[in-house]
């Protein structure tokens, strides 16, 4: 057993609903009428089906899109886990805030805005562009004891529930996850490790690019974080709170308060892929809400995306994180709603149908 959710979080997980069926059957059909051989666009017919139930509309329109970078910096970095000093953390963010990193360029592309959030950077950040939802001054040391309380990782869910509350106030329609924190591939392989099954060395990657003697060192780190906390798998929370992340456990709040208000919502690499085990975790029925953008070059990324059931859809080498994967991959979506939507049916254009097969002739 184990400890019952906040009531406000737990009243958004009662929200997420299962997909609206008859809006999944009306965008099928509708595909099937579409002047072109069923099938022939292939995944994109399935990303507007799946769309369609998500937003309960046979032709969904989602042209309001944001991109949430969570912030926050990771203790465990004391222990020698990257190539980067935590440093990074606070100076990436300022880039962002000042239109200087790729997920600027990218999310400029598709159209979308960049929300950032400092959610537990260990430094003092301002900017008048900068939600500020300082949660804790970074995390603990999970190598050493818990990288947070309960309370804390249930407050950063709750950020980001209130930041996703917020941006469908907005009138935003789809929402993709991005982060920075030097630290938290570490992180990321921990809950992976821990919600997989998996060997602390099977979903362990190089992260910003250490070297063998270093991912030796990483994996052990993480193998002595485990040992320390024993986190309990049927427990999503207790895994965020020992070996998870302020920002993954914004991401955690972003994917059900996102879920909840029937927002498609597009995951980027490994880190936002580990928010989402917890958030399944947390709530099974938030899967079905969920866009794998990419596969990144983190050995974990696969295993994490196995266990949910979902299938990237770019392979770019990508590992950069900041939400560049999703903001590529809000272009495709954005493609597949465009044709749903826009192609004529095999009636108004006045296309002849493809004939049935006679037999016995």
């Amino acid at each position: 057993m184990h400890e019952p959710l906040r009531p406000d979080i737990a009243a958004i997980i009662a929200a997420i609903s299962p997909l609206d069926t008859a809006a999944i059957a009306a965008a099928r059909a509708r595909q099937e009428q579409l002047t072109k051989p069923a099938g022939s666009l292939g995944r994109l017919e399935l990303l507007a089906i799946q769309i369609a139930g998500i937003t309960s509309q046979e032709q969904p329109v989602v042209a309001n899109k944001a991109i949430v970078v969570m912030a926050g910096d990771h203790g465990v970095t004391a222990e020698g886990i990257s190539a980067y000093p935590a440093e990074v953390t606070p100076q990436m963010v300022l880039n962002f805030l000042r239109g200087g990193a790729a997920i600027n360029a990218l999310a400029g592309v598709v159209g979308a805005r960049v929300v950032v959030v400092d959610i537990g950077v260990a430094s003092p950040l301002e900017h008048p562009g900068l939600l500020s939802r300082k949660v804790a001054i970074g995390t603990a040391n999970m190598a050493q004891g818990p990288a947070m309380t309960r309370d804390q990782a249930e407050e950063a869910i709750a950020v980001g529930i209130a930041i996703a509350d917020s941006l469908a106030r907005d009138g935003v329609r789809m929402v993709a996850t991005g982060e920075m924190g030097i630290g938290n591939t570490t992180a990321a392989s921990a809950i992976t490790a821990v919600l997989t099954g998996s060997s602390p060395a099977e979903v362990t990657g190089r992260g910003t690019g250490i070297d063998d003697a270093q991912l030796a060192h990483k994996i052990a780190v993480i193998e002595r974080a485990l040992a320390t906390n024993t986190p309990n798998r049927d427990d999503g929370l207790d895994v965020l709170a020992k070996v998870g992340g302020l920002e993954i456990g914004g991401l955690v709040g972003v994917i059900l308060g996102g879920a909840a208000h029937h927002m498609p919502i597009v995951l980027d690499g490994f880190i936002a892929g580990s928010a989402a085990l917890v958030a399944e975790k947390l709530s099974p029925q938030a899967r079905d809400y969920l866009i794998a953008g990419h596969i990144s070059v983190e050995r974990g990324h696969r295993v994490l995306l196995d266990a949910l059931g979902l299938q990237p859809l770019l392979d770019l080498d990508l590992r950069l994180g900041e939400g560049t994967g999703a903001a590529l991959a809000m272009g495709i979506i954005d493609g597949a709603l465009a044709a749903h939507r826009q192609m004529a049916t095999f009636a108004e254009a006045g296309v002849s149908e493809r004939e049935e097969s006679k037999s016995n002739e």
